[in-house]
């Protein structure tokens, strides 16, 4: 039997913790911080299921949903940048995706940290595009969310002319008549940023809906999704994570079968 050594996996995660965070940090002296060294650096991080900018996207929208420490936060942007994983104006584009499905607060705690690495490596700031710099007619936008909707979660969406502020002027105006529709940052990267809000939100049928148009549009693999769930327990907590897990399971089954998020072998919804 071939014995894991401490050492060799002590040694691995001060590499790694130092590369994707771009700073050397001091040698633990707790648990806690041994176990960030030794299992979440070098064993989570470690692993080959997904790639990193992926899981940079899931651990710093996961940290913003928690509420962690601004250096956390800082952390993850700054190791995002040097790495090459994500660049200056994707993680502006990812801070706003993440204050629609987690709220302006949690964006805008991923903007703060961009601003305070930016000014403490020298970085010029990026010139991004507006959210709308054209005027546009509200009816065609709608239109427009409602088949950008269809794109992304493989359904159809809120009916246009519905009435409903939060269904018309949220969801299909901006959100997907908008947001969605930005060229800052690729569907698949979106994806993560979403999955992460919805995760948290721990409402059921957002949940189950979106972690299947993951899978059924293309942009993640049940395997990925599989390593999803390992990634965002670090800051959720496994409890929360153990709910992700079983709605992974169950959506890969479906969308092996062909079968909708809410739909049954019998066809029922």
């Amino acid at each position: 039997m071939s014995l894991c050594d401490p050492a060799a996996r002590s040694a691995l995660g001060s590499h790694l913790q130092a590369e994707l965070t771009g700073r050397d940090d001091p040698a633990p002296q707790s648990p806690v911080a041994d176990s960030w060294r030794d299992f979440i650096y070098a064993e989570i991080w470690s692993r080959p299921g997904l790639d990193r900018r992926a899981r940079f996207l899931i651990a710093l929208a996961s940290a913003a949903g928690a509420d962690a420490p601004a250096d956390r936060l800082d952390g993850y942007v700054r190791g995002a940048l040097t790495t090459g994983a994500l660049a200056q104006a994707e993680l502006r584009e990812a801070a706003l995706h993440v204050a629609v499905y987690s709220g302006w607060d949690k964006g805008g705690a991923i903007d703060a940290a961009i601003d305070r690495v930016e000014a403490e490596q020298e970085l010029a700031q990026v010139l991004l595009a507006p959210i709308r710099a054209e005027p546009w007619d509200a009816q065609q936008r709608m239109e427009q969310g409602f088949a950008e909707f269809r794109a992304v979660m493989t359904f159809d969406g809120p009916r246009v002319g519905n009435g409903l502020p939060y269904l018309q002027d949220g969801i299909l105006n901006f959100v997907f008549g908008e947001m969605w529709c930005r060229p800052g940052l690729d569907q698949r990267s979106r994806r993560f940023l979403t999955l992460v809000g919805v995760a948290d939100s721990a409402a059921t049928v957002p949940i189950a809906s979106h972690f299947h148009a993951a899978m059924a549009s293309g942009n993640c693999t049940a395997a990925e999704l599989n390593e999803f769930v390992l990634q965002y327990a670090v800051h959720a907590g496994w409890p929360k994570a153990s709910v992700i897990q079983g709605v992974v399971l169950e959506m890969a089954g479906k969308v092996a079968k062909g079968l909708a998020w809410n739909e049954t072998e019998g066809g029922k919804q």
